[in-house]
């Protein structure tokens, strides 16, 4: 189709909406390289090299306990599909047992489960949401439901009280994967609080980061807490008295290593320290986006996401019907423009044929599939603000000039 060139998409040789590069994050700032570097000068002055249970990491687990309310106990651990691994191996579940799951998230949570010989059982997401609620996992629940695993994915939170009080009315084991939600509250509470325990993706691109990859688990549950950190070092009950770490005999049972390491968890002390400004950077970059479209845009809405959520990437509501291409169409030109964006998410389970032989029955998730068809994802961090907002906002409203109806 030949458009006009002095509105030209750029998509189709015209100039972008926005010329410059959306502002990096650079997570690693000075206070992390300042604690990067305290790893070292300590343990210079120790004459030892940085190990893992360490000096480090007592005081980054401490202070994400303080930071989830005071009371807990909190386990540093290799990445956060491990810290989802290790959340459900604290349950002690019986081999075949089904653990009802979110439909969208990443393939760790879903590989957490089977690899402990459990079943997943999907469950609907509410309508017009990534998150599922108690209406819906009350539609899946069957006797051989013996644990929920609740995702809060794009930093919203999944219905945390109704689905808290379901799982405690049914007597069924609570997880929550927070892995995308790092910071957000419901109620003055912190998710990751509601359920017997928790999971965190402290990855590169997450709010709170502790180098490349990293993860931590959480619990207010002290003997939960011991099972966890037990399968997190091969079997080892460090909490015993005399306990020790060279008699391999005295092991509980066989257990992989789920370590990280003390310069990772000094990135996190610097990383932790800084969330709830992370936090309300995004926020704010959100709503200054939602105001923008609610003037500029005929038929793109923001999330629904509230003032207490902490946002990983924010998907873009589109009126699909209203479009002469197809959203992925759309959503690339909008890239086109100079816009980050994940044009089609593909993070819908019921989708991936190698889950398929694993998950409990065919259930195909219907309002999870017709949210991802009429969404598009926004990749963001705090560094965005109100020029990208406009930008973004700009590059929206040129290309439905040419692409709605």
């Amino acid at each position: 189709m030949i458009r006009e060139n002095r509105q030209k998409l750029a998509i189709d040789g015209g100039a972008k909406t926005r010329q410059a590069p959306m502002p990096p994050r650079q997570a690693l700032g000075p206070a992390e390289r300042q604690k990067i570097q305290s790893v070292l000068d300590h343990y210079d002055a120790l004459q030892r090299d940085p190990g893992y249970q360490g000096h480090f990491e007592a005081l980054y687990t401490d202070a994400f306990v303080e930071f989830m309310g005071g009371r807990g106990y909190a386990d540093a651990v290799a990445t956060g599909t491990s810290a989802v691994y290790l959340a459900l191996a604290s349950l002690d579940l019986p081999r075949g047992a089904q653990v009802l799951v979110s439909p969208i998230t990443d393939p760790g949570t879903l590989s957490a489960i089977i690899l402990q010989g459990l079943v997943p059982r999907l469950v609907d997401t509410a309508p017009g949401s990534y998150n599922t609620s108690a209406t819906e996992i009350a539609k899946r629940l069957t006797p051989e439901v013996k644990a929920i695993c609740l995702v809060h994915a794009a930093g919203e939170s999944a219905d945390i009280e109704a689905v808290t009080d379901l799982a405690a009315n049914r007597g069924i084991p609570l997880v929550e994967d927070c892995s995308q939600a790092h910071g957000a509250m419901v109620a003055g509470r912190r998710l990751g609080t509601f359920g017997a325990i928790a999971a965190f993706s402290t990855m590169y691109r997450k709010a709170h980061m502790t180098g490349a990859s990293g993860g931590l688990y959480y619990t207010a549950d002290e003997a939960r807490f011991r099972r966890a950190m037990a399968h997190a070092d091969r079997g080892k009950p460090r909490w015993q008295d005399g306990f020790d770490d060279k008699d391999p005999g005295t092991f509980l049972f066989p257990a992989l290593n789920h370590h990280t390491d003390e310069i990772s968890c000094a990135v996190g002390i610097a990383s932790l320290g800084r969330l709830d400004g992370t936090r309300k950077r995004r926020m704010a970059f959100v709503e200054g986006l939602r105001e923008r479209l609610s003037r500029r845009s005929r038929v793109c809405r923001t999330y629904a996401l509230s003032a207490d959520s902490s946002p990983f990437y924010l998907p873009i509501h589109v009126e699909v019907e209203r479009l002469s291409v197809t959203k992925k169409v759309f959503a690339l030109a909008v890239a086109a423009e100079g816009v980050d964006i994940n044009a089609d998410y593909r993070y819908v389970v019921a989708d991936w044929p190698w889950v398929k032989p694993h998950l409990a029955d065919g259930f195909d998730c219907p309002n999870a599939h017709r949210v991802r068809d009429t969404t598009f994802n926004i990749l963001f961090n705090e560094n965005y603000g109100p020029t990208e907002a406009e930008d973004i906002a700009m590059a929206i409203e040129k290309v439905e000039s040419f692409y709605v109806s």
